[in-house]
């Protein structure tokens, strides 16, 4: 045992494959240790808030010590925040629209090009051939350019308890920082938050656990009934295999994708729990490991090993156990990470469809697919909502396949060096 797990870790392929595994493993493990967060809390009031670090404003003015910083590029900085390259060429096009002469619009001046637009924009005017939508992004580019150039700072007031009156409470000038450490609730978000306002990242971290657990269920449940079948039908032949060469037949007329969807769909949505969907799962995908085994029983079954220990008068079982599966066990090994690696991606398919584990008890790699495409992440942009769940699925269906072929290298003779 020792060789062969020497012989298996010597493998680069699995070697890689097994690093890479794990470490989305211990992420999984660890994380929670730290983040004690619930994945489906809602931690913003707001939808699909990028990446970043976020610092309570309100913290930020009242209860953090303010300092002067002389930085050369900020006002630049601030404008282009507000006036990007893309909206100067919008507002360029509105102006020549308006009849302002092309030779008079410079879009890197921006004091001038604010002055022209200050003095020609009308929300009002109607263009030819501009869109509604056209208008409304003229008039949110409008409110945002008010006092950009400004030079003051701004002024924070509140009304006065007593007389009713609005009254000047404090002044944040533009050179006013404050040091981020010293701010008292400040929430980073790697990934940001999705459509419900949740943090994509701990939700992310759940759902994998809660998709390799459905892997791995759906992946010992269908390797294990494929097993007993292959051996059964392999070893006995006769009205057996016949029988059990009916039954792979007949979950080989429909795929197990299409199986899978019609007895998800049947369950209903307030059962399909997380295990109901890998036991779905896994009694839809075990045929072609059914069929794998019995080829390599059919090829042992008549092993001079095999024949003395039927002569000897041990029971079927026995022999199945102590005298073929030791011999196909690493086999079974390999057809069991397929196994796995095809439960997630089946599980992350019915949940895109809307039949995966029901979406008020926990969180799936293919749940977070769906409410992305729900609320059409991918046609606004909104890469961090799908685009790690990608990653992550891809990064374990590759890193298993690496293993299998590391295996397969190890233990099939064909493929030796």
């Amino acid at each position: 045992m020792k060789h062969i797990i020497g012989q298996v870790f010597r493998s680069g392929k699995f070697l890689v494959g097994f690093v890479m595994f794990m470490a989305i493993v211990l992420t999984v493990v660890i994380y929670p240790l730290f983040i004690k967060d619930e994945p489906l809390d809602i931690v913003s009031r707001g939808t699909f808030l990028p990446p970043g670090i976020y610092v309570n404003v309100y913290d930020s003015i009242e209860f953090s010590p303010r300092y002067t910083l002389i930085l050369d590029e900020a006002a630049a900085r601030r404008i282009a925040s507000k006036l990007s390259h893309e909206d100067r060429l919008a507002m360029q096009e509105w102006l020549v629209a308006m009849g302002v002469p092309p030779n008079k619009i410079d879009i890197e001046d921006t004091a001038n090009l604010l002055e022209l637009w200050e003095n020609t924009f009308d929300p009002t005017a109607r263009i030819p051939g501009m869109t509604n939508a056209d208008r409304n992004y003229y008039i949110r580019l409008n409110s945002a350019l008010d006092g950009l150039l400004a030079t003051e700072g701004a002024t924070v007031a509140a009304v006065n308890s007593e007389t009713g009156v609005l009254e000047e409470k404090d002044v944040i000038d533009q050179t006013d920082y404050v040091n981020v450490g010293e701010v008292p609730n400040i929430r980073l978000l790697p990934l940001g938050t999705d459509n419900f306002g949740r943090d994509v990242l701990t939700e992310l971290v759940k759902a994998t656990g809660v998709s390799l657990t459905i892997g791995f269920v759906a992946g010992i449940i269908a390797t294990s009934i494929g097993l007993v079948f292959g051996l059964l039908s392999g070893y006995l032949g006769g009205f057996v295999d016949d029988l059990i060469g009916f039954l792979n037949n007949l979950f080989t007329v429909i795929p197990p994708l299409m199986l899978a969807i019609l007895i998800a769909f049947s369950i209903g949505q307030d059962q399909r729990g997380a295990y109901t969907v890998a036991v779905v799962i896994g009694v839809t995908s075990w045929p072609w490991t059914s069929r794998a085994v019995r080829a390599q029983v059919i090829s042992l079954r008549n092993r001079d090993h095999v024949n003395l220990s039927k002569l000897s008068g041990h029971s079927i079982a026995y022999i199945l156990l102590t005298d073929i599966l030791p011999y196909i066990a690493s086999y079974v090994v390999m057809a069991l990470i397929l196994q796995i690696s095809q439960g997630i991606l089946t599980e992350a398919g019915l949940s895109i469809l809307g039949l995966g584990p029901r979406t008020t008890d926990v969180p799936t790699l293919g749940l977070m697919m769906s409410w992305a495409m729900i609320y059409q992440a991918p046609i606004m942009g909104i890469w961090w909502a799908y685009f790690p769940v990608i990653v992550v699925i891809a990064v374990i269906s590759f890193s298993m396949n690496l293993m299998n072929t590391g295996l397969d290298r190890v233990f099939n003779p064909a493929l030796r060096e």
